[in-house]
């Protein structure tokens, strides 16, 4: 037996927390915008990069419903005053000419159904009671009442109409950033909702509509919002029998993850309703005001990235979405200049796209934790600044995860009792992953 007087992480395969869902962006429209501003050719390599196999294997893209601060224009599918029976429900041509023939090119390079997630960002403007798409408001009436119904049977007119592209979706938000929509003066697209208000809109409303309709496999998935509204936003919601029948899952966005702790937010709800998954929906970097927009080749916002993967994994997420599949080197297009980064950034005049660094910390996640992949327990033998996470995967392989965000390198060694161990080291600022087979 060889002596190590370093740092020894030793898998625990009895230890056994929750499975992967996927990994993934949006499909916004502005990312579909700047993918056809490219050649065939180049879009079908941006494609490739993202869902293939040979690239890293995105499996899951949400898709705003209608417009949002990444679209060019304000709309919804519901535009005619007064138009309770929706008669008047249509897709926009950013749907039918860009996003969905997107979708259907995205799926044929997938070797697997793509996990398809359907969030809107707010209801037509005659139903809310500020009567515009932006500011401070919500729906007119309570729910059970007509602009709550309506609102209900709208999302089932989108997968109706999504169903006619052969494009089928796993799951829904019951809307982008409820709180946003009690902001006053907010200055893009927002519904809002207090906890009660969507506790109450599932239960009489979208959960029913759901159910009586062809699409009663969709999840539901509640607040959509940053977890600094958790438990609060779940206990209200999930400990009323009436809406949580309908809820399969709580979705969180990562802004502002650095001002509470994910054990106090994620990991609390985990624990108190454990029947519920957590889910990621939404991060981007470039949003804050001091440091905005693009950044190429930033490995900083790279190491953001895992260390906020790796935090929610650690407490029981089972996937995570970026935001914008594709912008260009401003960052949009956005209508309200909300300019931010993605992991790939267009250059439509050169007819070249650029993979950041964020799009290789997305990698090391999408491309080994397969769906179903399990997390396990991992020890370490002594107090150390490596930040980890490891899976065993379905056909019993093991990963594991190691980000290293000090500048200093980091010798340690990896015990596996299935299989024996192995010497390794994390560079300073580095992202690495090891596999291995267990038999």
């Amino acid at each position: 037996m060889c002596l190590f007087s370093g740092l020894r992480l030793t898998i625990v395969p009895y230890q056994k927390y929750q499975k992967i869902r996927g990994f993934g962006g949006a499909m916004t429209d502005a990312a579909a915008i700047n993918i056809m501003s490219l050649s065939a050719g180049t879009q079908d390599q941006l494609l490739r990069q993202y869902f293939s196999t040979e690239g890293i294997g995105y499996s899951v893209v949400r898709v705003p419903m209608a417009s949002c601060d990444f679209s060019t224009r304000l709309y919804t599918y519901a535009d005619t005053d007064g138009d309770y029976n929706l008669d008047n429900f249509t897709l926009a041509p950013e749907d039918i000419q860009m996003k969905i023939p997107l979708l259907q090119r995205a799926q044929a390079f997938s070797p697997h159904p793509l996990s398809l997630l359907a969030s809107a960002w707010s209801a037509p403007a005659w139903m809310k009671t500020n009567g515009a798409l932006i500011g401070k408001g919500s729906l007119k009436g309570q729910p059970g009442g007509k602009d709550y119904k309506t609102w209900a049977h709208y999302y089932i007119r989108f997968f109706e109409e999504y169903a006619k592209y052969n494009l089928t979706f796993w799951a829904l938000t019951t809307g982008n950033e409820p709180s946003a929509g009690q902001m006053t003066n907010y200055s893009f697209q927002a519904l809002g909702f207090t906890p009660e208000e969507q506790r109450d809109w599932v239960a009489l409303d979208l959960g029913p509509a759901l159910h009586a309709s062809s699409y009663p496999h969709i999840h539901i998935l509640i607040l959509d919002d940053n977890r600094l509204l958790l438990p609060h936003w779940a206990k209200v919601v999930l400990n009323d029998v009436h809406a949580g029948k309908y809820i399969h899952g709580v979705a969180v966005h990562w802004y502002m993850d650095s001002l509470v702790p994910a054990e106090i937010s994620l990991g609390v709800t985990h624990h108190l309703y454990p029947e519920y998954y957590l889910f990621g929906t939404e991060a981007c970097a470039g949003w804050r005001p001091l440091d905005r927009g693009v950044k190429l080749g930033s490995w900083n916002r790279a190491e953001q990235y895992a260390h906020d993967i790796l935090q929610d994994l650690n407490h029981y997420v089972v996937g995570w979405t970026d935001w914008n599949l594709a912008l260009d080197r401003t960052g949009g297009p956005n209508w309200v200049k909300n300019f931010v980064d993605s992991p790939v950034i267009v250059d439509a005049q050169r007819d070249v796209f650029y993979k950041q660094p964020t799009f290789y910390s997305m990698a090391h996640f999408s491309k080994f934790l397969w769906e179903g992949s399990q997390r396990v327990g991992v020890s370490a033998s002594g107090e150390t600044d490596l930040e980890f996470s490891a899976f065993i995967r379905p056909d019993g392989s093991v990963v594991l995860i190691i980000l290293n965000r000090s500048s200093s390198e980091i010798p340690f060694e990896v015990w596996d009792p299935a299989v024996g161990h192995i010497a390794c080291t994390a560079p300073a600022h580095s992202l690495l992953t090891l596999a291995w087979n267990t038999h």
